[in-house]
């Protein structure tokens, strides 16, 4: 069994938050997998069922952000597993906008969501890393992870959810090279624009 996270704070005002974007991957599953109804458990919103004929637990904790690990630590409590039993879903600055990797272990890169995991769970679960992009400036770092997606970024931040929902069976069956590259082919990042020439360039001389 598996307890599937996805990060995020609670309530619309924060819905298309990139923060949120955990939240928007674990509705996509449960959608595409036909989980159960959600029920108020372990400090957050829990769907069951199975994937792939894997049984999954879906959490969504609704302990705000920097309290995820209370909810995820109680849910793994509760079903007697282990912090490798669980693959959380979050937004990570330091990949470009649509790019996807997973890992298990590592640190929490000031993450407020990964670093209560930490502390509650230890820092061995999986986790699927959806790049949001960093802003350029680190002043603008939590304007940036706490606004809205940009219109523009929407379609791709939808489709790379139905990606990530498609191509999870391959990550709990331990295939994560596999998952990503799935990923990847179902959602390929957009090409960055290419430089435009300098006005009047080539003139000179």
């Amino acid at each position: 069994m598996f307890v599937i996270v996805g990060l995020g704070n609670p309530g619309s005002k924060y819905a298309r938050q990139r923060h949120n974007i955990g939240y928007v991957v674990a509705d996509t599953i449960a959608a595409r997998y036909g989980l159960s109804a959600p029920r108020r458990r372990f400090q957050g919103r829990a769907l069951s069922g199975e994937i792939d004929g894997e049984r999954v637990l879906l959490l969504k904790p609704e302990t705000f952000m920097n309290e995820s690990g209370r909810a995820v630590r109680s849910a793994l409590n509760f079903h007697k597993l282990r912090a490798r039993d669980a693959i959380v879903i979050h937004d990570e600055l330091d990949l470009a906008p649509g790019k996807v990797l997973i890992r298990k272990g590592g640190g929490h890169a000031g993450h407020n969501g990964l670093r209560s995991l930490h502390s509650q769970i230890g820092p061995d679960y999986r986790r699927i890393r959806v790049g949001i992009g960093h802003p350029g400036d680190k002043h603008r770092v939590h304007r940036h992870v706490l606004g809205d997606f940009a219109a523009a970024e929407r379609p791709l931040f939808a489709k790379l959810a139905e990606a990530i929902a498609e191509s999870l069976p391959l990550a709990l069956a331990g295939d994560d090279p596999g998952f990503m590259t799935r990923v990847a082919l179902l959602c390929p990042r957009p090409k960055p624009p290419k430089p435009q020439p300098t006005q009047g360039a080539g003139n000179a001389g």
